[in-house]
């Protein structure tokens, strides 16, 4: 079969309606069946603050990213940006950070999945996961639209459940929702980093900028339109679990929703929270998927990995080698080791992304007011990167400067030859 070179482009096949599809499956994936008990345990009465923290970055995170999107509409989200407005070393800094923590949260995906499905069996349903949704992703964005609309529908109907059972039963307290700060401002912020990691996956419309339909319009409709619905649900999810647990039992459950409706007198929902949460994790493993490989493939045109794997396919338009490429490590990673406690690095690598998004966005335009939002994502990064456990900070800062050696590695040999 004849390939596509690297001058290749993607299709543009995605309207409105499915990225922000594609950003819902990104967003309301395993986290939010997972992130309220530690968020809860680092805030305390303040887990709702945290929330508002989180909401608030990821906002201007978001309207920085739309902006960016619309004048560089290629694969890559802010590997481009960064390159295109702060240099190379930052846009490069920028894509190795996402590329390497969101290969492992792909891995930790698969395992989450295999988890809920056979527990017995978790690497071996965590491989065939994998492979299948690289098998959806090889056949067209579209054809993993589709999916994703599918999973997102699914994962949306169980978390309504969650809440009418929740907020319907006797055992709900309103007493429960008072606002405090138990936790500190330190708990608050960092139970805000947490949730932060939550929200990030609107940043895949942006990557999947070179297939979206008139770029300039769609991606900043679609960003906080989806950033926005994925809010609604956390808070409502967020209220009702509270209500019943209080920040105290919510900080200690190791399956908040499930444990939540048991709680709430209903233990026969149990079971479907657990078909959600596989579900969730499922979408999310399918937009981690597509996110990597499309910055895997802006990589790949500039010569930072492989150019083999900048090829696009004849037919399905797609950047199937670095696809494949992406798959067969998430792959081997999943059937040999158990990342899902050992990716606390990839928060880091998010906000650091973002941070470079912000910077990037900062330099559109010298009008005061334009440069308010980055100014404050900015900030409010570095702020949550930091607030985050010192394990994950270290694991983070770790990743990045093993980047930025292999950037000046390389940047030494090419002036040697």
């Amino acid at each position: 079969m004849t390939q596509a070179g690297s001058g290749a482009e993607l299709r543009r096949t995605l309207g409105v309606g499915d990225a922000v599809v594609i950003g819902l499956g990104s967003m309301i994936g395993a986290g939010i069946f997972a992130a309220l008990g530690p968020a809860a345990r680092a805030a305390g009465s303040g887990l709702l603050l945290g929330l508002g923290v989180a909401a608030v970055v990821a906002y201007c995170n978001a309207m920085s990213s739309a902006r960016l999107a619309a004048v560089y509409p290629a694969s890559g989200g802010t590997y481009v940006y960064g390159r295109e407005r702060l240099g190379a070393f930052w846009g490069y800094l920028a894509g190795w950070s996402f590329v390497v923590g969101k290969t492992a949260s792909c891995a930790a995906m698969a395992l989450t999945v295999g988890a809920y499905v056979w527990p017995g069996q978790a690497h071996a349903v965590a491989v065939a996961a994998v492979v299948a949704l690289t098998a959806v992703n090889y056949g067209g964005v579209q054809k993993s639209a589709r999916l994703t609309r599918g999973i997102v529908a699914v994962v949306l109907a169980v978390l309504a459940a969650v809440v009418v059972v929740c907020l319907g039963s006797g055992a709900s307290d309103t007493g429960r929702l008072g606002i405090g700060a138990s936790g500190g401002a330190g708990g608050v912020l960092q139970a805000a980093g947490l949730l932060f990691f939550a929200f990030a996956g609107y940043a895949r419309i942006a990557t999947l900028g070179e297939e979206v339909r008139d770029p300039a319009r769609t991606i900043p409709r679609a960003v906080p339109l989806a950033l926005g619905i994925a809010l609604v649900v956390y808070a409502a999810v967020a209220v009702a679990v509270l209500s019943v647990l209080g920040s105290g039992g919510l900080g200690q459950a190791s399956a908040p929703l499930a444990d939540a409706v048991r709680a709430a007198g209903v233990p026969g929902l149990v079971p479907v929270v657990r078909v959600g949460a596989a579900m969730a994790a499922l979408g999310s493993l399918l937009a981690l998927i597509l996110g990597v490989s499309r910055t895997t493939l802006a990589m790949a045109r500039d010569r930072h990995l492989p150019g083999a794997l900048a090829a696009v396919h004849p037919r399905h338009q797609v950047p199937h080698r670095a696809e494949l490429a992406v798959g067969a490590v998430v792959a081997v990673l999943a059937a040999t080791v158990d990342v899902r406690g050992a990716i606390g690095f990839s928060s880091f690598g998010v906000l650091a992304y973002y941070a470079v998004a912000n910077a990037s966005a900062w330099t559109l335009s010298p009008a005061p007011l334009s440069r308010v939002l980055p100014v404050v994502g900015l900030i409010g990064c570095l702020v949550l990167a930091f607030a985050l456990p010192g394990v994950s900070v270290g694991l983070g800062a770790a990743v990045l400067g093993v980047g930025a050696a292999v950037h000046g590695v390389r940047r030494w040999w090419a002036g040697r030859g």
